[in-house]
């Protein structure tokens, strides 16, 4: 990652002394059989978590609870690949519970805004993470750029990406780690009934969240909104293919 320029990333987990890192219990850090739920802003997100954590990474989209398997390169293409509302028809579906009983030895990464920002807000959420289990860690992880010119928040834009990133001698990556987050809704929806559990489990409510559900969201957004020191906005992938599109035909 020195090659092009990234010389510095100053890692820090929240809450925790620097230089005391060592210390920390297992509970503290992403680990394996955990879930990272970081933000999205560049394919450099991807290569930084391949190189810390080697997770399985995955992409999620609106109004649906499963998440598409993919390698470190789909996850990096990703980032500049155009705006997705929703799963594309030949997309392979998995929920991330599948995932860590399949995979126990490793982290799922989950980008859960769905698409890339400028690194200045949060986007809501999709109802991906959760499909975490209530004995599980999701652990946000905020990653920000100094400075930001290599966020991609307009995809497509592979030769600006690079240009900005090569020409620059140096850019910093500050990362945050939040306090491993508990799904709460899961552990509320284990004695219950096939009827509500089972529909939400096989996706036909996906689109539908509880209010229990939507706390462990609101959850999981604050802490990485406060970690990246930006606020959480309403814009939807939806506004954001529109947006796109407008820029588009000025051109």
């Amino acid at each position: 990652m020195a090659i092009p320029g990234i010389w510095w990333v100053d890692l820090q987990l929240d809450g925790v002394k620097r230089g005391t890192l060592a210390d920390q219990p297992r509970e503290r850090f992403p680990h394996p059989g955990s879930v990272i739920a970081a933000n999205f802003s560049s394919p450099i997100d991807a290569i930084y978590l391949a190189a810390i954590f080697d997770p399985i990474f995955t992409i999620s989209y609106p109004d649906t609870r499963k998440v598409q398997r993919v390698s470190l390169l789909g996850a990096v293409l990703a980032a500049l690949s155009p705006v997705q509302t929703g799963p594309p028809k030949n997309a392979k579906l998995v929920e991330i519970k599948d995932l860590l009983d399949s995979n126990p030895g490793q982290i799922i990464a989950v980008f859960p805004e769905c698409g890339t920002t400028n690194g200045k807000a949060i986007l809501p959420f999709s109802p991906s993470i959760l499909q975490t289990p209530a004995d599980v860690h999701i652990f946000p992880v905020s990653i920000r750029y100094t400075p930001s010119d290599i966020t991609t928040p307009v995809p497509g834009k592979w030769f600006r990406f690079l240009w900005d990133l090569l020409s620059r001698p140096t850019t910093c990556i500050r990362v945050r780690i939040a306090e491993g987050q508990i799904n709460t809704s899961a552990a509320k929806t284990n004695g219950v009934t096939s009827s509500s559990s089972e529909l939400r489990n096989r996706g036909d409510a996906s689109s539908s969240v509880s209010p229990d559900e939507q706390r462990v969201l609101d959850r999981v957004g604050e802490a990485l909104a406060r970690l990246s020191r930006v606020k959480r906005v309403g814009l939807t992938m939806k506004d954001k293919a529109a947006f796109v599109d407008a820029l588009n035909g000025k051109k």
